[in-house]
């Protein structure tokens, strides 16, 4: 079963598709979710209310788009380009994180967003 959910940045809209791990189950147990967003390079991340440990699968370089859970930091995150950790093109979380989806979507508005920026997710319930 596919879960959609909507992430809201300032005007800016982006509707994802969580994937069935146990970490997106939490997510959306959570929902909504407000926070402020935190840039890291081609990464937005923010503390949520869920804990998870790594799963099976988690890993360090991700594809733009996805989004994860970082355990350690019990941080949701964004990822839509080269990040500080990153080595030639790849994009590179601080560690292993756990693939939870994708955004369904343009990734060029996530570079205008900035440090500190409110966010909110909620379960998707209509047309963007």
């Amino acid at each position: 079963m596919i879960r959609r959910i909507t992430i809201t940045m300032g005007q800016a809209r982006w509707r994802a598709d969580l994937n069935d791990t146990a970490t997106a189950l939490a997510i959306m147990e959570a929902l909504p979710l407000q926070a402020r967003a935190s840039r890291w390079g081609g990464e937005i991340y923010f503390p949520i209310p869920v804990e998870a440990g790594v799963e099976s699968g988690a890993r360090e370089v991700v594809q733009a788009g996805e989004i994860a859970f970082w355990p350690p930091g019990s941080a949701f995150c964004i990822f839509f380009g080269r990040t500080p950790a990153s080595e030639g093109d790849e994009i590179r979380a601080a560690s292993a994180v756990n693939i939870v989806g994708r955004i369904d979507g343009k990734l060029d508005d996530f570079w205008k967003v900035p440090d500190g920026a409110k966010v909110s997710i909620r379960e998707y319930a209509e047309e963007l």
